[in-house]
């Protein structure tokens, strides 16, 4: 998986390219693990395809870890497959999906 950050002040972008499964999960997770004094998060699924339960347990702990700094998350450009995922899971009620 490819990760390109963007900053914008206290806000922060990722835009993602690749599966997100059990190999490339711990790759985002680190990423997100580094969002100390960042109020907004937006991850940009516009190269993602594919997402497995690792990938989904990494974005509810993003969720988590965003509602705690009292910030905010969204994920923006799902495909219509990821959305289904999001959908089947009950995740398109945790997340803020664009």
């Amino acid at each position: 998986m490819n990760i390109e950050q963007i900053n914008q002040g206290s806000a922060r972008i990722l835009k993602l390219n690749g599966r997100l499964d059990t190999l490339t999960a711990p790759q985002l997770d680190a990423e997100t693990e580094k969002l100390y004094g960042i109020t907004d998060l937006v991850l940009d699924f516009a190269g993602v395809a594919y997402i497995s339960s690792a990938g989904l347990r990494v974005l509810l702990k993003a969720q988590k870890q965003m509602n705690a700094m009292h910030g905010t998350m969204k994920v923006i450009h799902v495909c219509p497959e990821v959305a289904e995922v999001f959908e089947v899971t009950g995740f398109d009620s945790i997340l803020t999906v664009e």
